[in-house]
């Protein structure tokens, strides 16, 4: 009788056991699911507070950034026609150390960058060090992407989602008055590993 009454609780023990694992692993599942949806809901709110800059504005958040990752500007565009060079940036404050980086701004939030305009910036770069950056507040075709890809210049891309990590990273090194640009605030939930 012994026997049987160890064997019945070591089942009910294997029993509990793979029930309190399934319901810690629902209950992983659910808090990723409500920490995609908090991502998400971000993301969106970062999204509009973008969308309501005019392009100037934008232009002035993209020369914040760059700011922020130690690059001294030299030149950010006037209201008007750029010649398709919206920010001269370069690695030191005199700008005499190579490359030169000329950055072309775009903000279309809802469209995408043709691989013309990906041309376009690649014209612009006269010197052999000149290196290209076009940013965007929506996103790149797949042509566009090819084309800066196989480029003999070297071109960066940054669409919406690279620029809010990039802020996110760099967001420690602006000024207050860069971070009013477009202001974060880090909030920290339990996590997993998975």
């Amino acid at each position: 009788m012994l026997n049987v009454r160890k064997r019945k609780n070591t089942t009910d023990v294997g029993e509990e056991n793979e029930e309190i694992e399934e319901i810690q692993k629902d209950k992983g599942q659910a808090q990723k699911a409500i920490l995609g949806q908090y991502e998400e809901d971000a993301t969106n709110g970062i999204r509009e507070f973008i969308i309501q800059k005019n392009p100037y504005e934008f232009q002035d958040l993209i020369g914040a950034l760059l700011e922020g990752m130690n690059y001294h500007i030299s030149d950010i565009a006037k209201r008007g026609p750029d010649g398709g060079i919206d920010i001269i940036a370069y690695t030191d404050p005199l700008g005499t150390k190579q490359p030169r980086i000329i950055v072309q701004v775009k903000h279309r939030p809802n469209d995408s960058i043709s691989s013309d305009e990906i041309q376009k910036l690649s014209g612009t770069l006269k010197r052999n060090s000149d290196v290209g950056i076009f940013v965007t507040s929506g996103h790149f075709s797949k042509p566009a992407v090819k084309e800066a890809r196989n480029s003999r210049e070297h071109i960066e891309l940054i669409d919406f989602e690279r620029l809010i990590s990039l802020w996110t990273e760099y967001y420690g090194n602006l000024d207050d008055e860069q971070k009013n640009m477009l202001p974060l605030h880090p909030i920290y939930f339990l996590g997993t590993n998975d």
